[in-house]
């Protein structure tokens, strides 16, 4: 069998831990991305004009069924970041209501609530989370501390981006419903890297991407919104959708806005038959199991304690670890530069730390050289 690193593009040269930034894409899927594109090119009337809504129900169909829904409840966007704008520009918010979100979230998506939130006249509140976190049960009453008589609505990441932390969503959703709030989640790093079962999960907005863990092309990315809240969303780009010309108007205003190159979307069926083809489930275990190492390894380098135990329940292919007081770019810079390592190095609440993302093209020689670069580099910076 093809050793699974042959099946990307990615340059042979560079040790890439870094799937969690921009996912990456194997060549048999990107290959029939870029024939989607030659037969738009090759007739766009047809393809735009006669067959798009066809292409996009067929694409969503092969999404949901992945992704635990019914195809009606899913509309594509070309990543998580545009699927929440879409959400956060479309909730009725009022002068003094309250956003809570915890302060582990993406930065982009910070901005994109406090910009509304300040149009608005609302109030975005970041609820710190304690770190290392000890259980779930606390995680959940220490961000629930956050809740007044003004929130209106949660935004909660699934995996956060720069913690790599799984929270325990479903604990807070179930917490939400029963004070009549709205959650909205960010699970950009999710599908792909954890099983998804939206209907069960009943939240009401989930937005997400098909580009990193599930290694579509660039620019696949997800929105789902619970039946009972399509009502409430208005579209970005108001082009030709129109509420009277379909049953759905959630689907008829968002999915047709204007010229795009709609590619990367009918890829999805492949990407799914891709993982299928290829046993994702032991890729994805033995992925964890790299990461579970590198976890250990990090500790007795830094000596600094992990930001959760050693279980599945709070990581899976992308954990991150706390690092000393050191230059953290001149650090990513040196992993990159002297070594070919592409890893980041990230800071949030005035602390850093480094990020490893292990995916079906990574080896235990992957990881063994980012440590050893590691502990040198470690050496030399730390004083």
């Amino acid at each position: 069998m093809t050793p699974l690193r042959d099946l990307f593009l990615l340059r042979p040269e560079i040790v890439f831990l870094n799937h969690g930034s921009f996912g990456a894409c194997p060549k048999p899927v990107f290959e029939v991305y870029q024939n989607w594109q030659i037969e738009l090119e090759r007739e766009p009337v047809e393809f735009l004009g006669r067959r798009f809504a066809g292409l996009m129900q067929e694409a969503r169909g092969s999404l949901s069924e992945f992704l635990g829904t019914q195809r009606d409840n899913l509309i594509f966007v070309p990543n998580a970041t545009t699927g929440l704008n879409l959400v956060a520009r479309s909730l009725p918010l009022q002068p003094g209501d309250e956003v809570l979100a915890t302060n582990q979230e993406y930065g982009a998506i910070d901005r994109v609530w406090q910009f509304i939130c300040q149009k608005r006249g609302g109030r975005y509140v970041r609820q710190p989370l304690t770190l290392p976190v000890r259980s779930a049960a606390e995680l959940v009453d220490e961000f629930w501390q956050g809740v007044t008589d003004r929130t209106r609505v949660i935004l909660l990441s699934h995996i956060t981006s720069v913690t790599a932390l799984i929270l325990p969503i479903e604990k807070i959703i179930a917490r939400a419903k029963s004070a009549g709030l709205l959650v909205v989640i960010d699970g950009a790093h999710t599908a792909g890297q954890l099983p998804l079962d939206l209907d069960s999960l009943s939240v009401d907005f989930y937005a997400g991407n098909c580009h990193k863990w599930m290694m579509a092309p660039k620019g696949a990315g997800f929105l789902y919104v619970h039946p009972d809240r399509q009502s409430l969303i208005s579209p970005l780009v108001i082009s030709w959708g129109d509420k009277s010309l379909a049953d759905s108007a959630y689907i008829q205003e968002n999915e047709y806005q204007g010229t795009l190159d709609i590619a990367a979307y009918l890829t999805i069926s492949d990407v799914i038959s891709f993982m299928k083809n290829h046993n994702w489930p032991a890729e994805q275990e033995r992925c964890h199991r790299l990461v579970r190492r590198a976890r250990l390894r990090l500790a007795e380098i830094t000596g600094l304690e992990p930001l959760c135990q050693d279980s599945e329940v709070w990581f899976r292919q992308m954990l991150a670890h706390p690092l000393p007081n050191l230059d953290g770019e001149k650090l990513h810079q040196r992993l990159f530069n002297e070594f070919g390592i592409e890893i980041p190095v990230n800071e949030i609440n005035g602390e850093q730390f480094i990020r490893i993302s292990a995916q079906g093209y990574n080896s235990d020689a992957d990881v063994d050289t980012f440590l050893t670069a590691f502990e040198k580099l470690i050496a030399e910076m730390v004083h």
